[in-house]
């Protein structure tokens, strides 16, 4: 008994140690372990989000949400990510503007 309760312990300590720590915007399983380097056609792209360093994560990313409901991780600052997020930014832009 004394063996399991020491193992259990062991297992509970490293599941700690390889968490994000508490408090974090995002969870480890929110975070993308690589990013396309191939363009995504902007039409598919519905929405965005930023993953990023100071969040928690390691490697910084733009998730694009699919109509599909599918996420794809994208590396910042490359020229056709800057652009489907401006896209997406103007479309949201005209919709809250004709809602009022």
């Amino acid at each position: 008994m004394a063996s399991y309760a020491a193992t259990l312990l062991a297992l509970s300590l490293l599941s700690l140690w390889t968490s994000p720590a508490l408090g974090d915007a995002n969870d480890a399983e929110d975070c993308c372990l690589s990013v396309t380097q191939h363009p995504i056609p902007g039409n598919l792209v519905r929405a965005f989000r930023y993953l990023l360093i100071r969040d928690g994560c390691r490697l910084p990313a733009v998730v694009f949400t699919t109509l599909k409901g599918r996420e794809l991780c994208a590396p910042p600052g490359q020229p056709w990510v800057e652009r489907i997020i401006k896209r997406l930014k103007r479309k949201s832009a005209k919709s809250k503007h004709h809602r009022n």
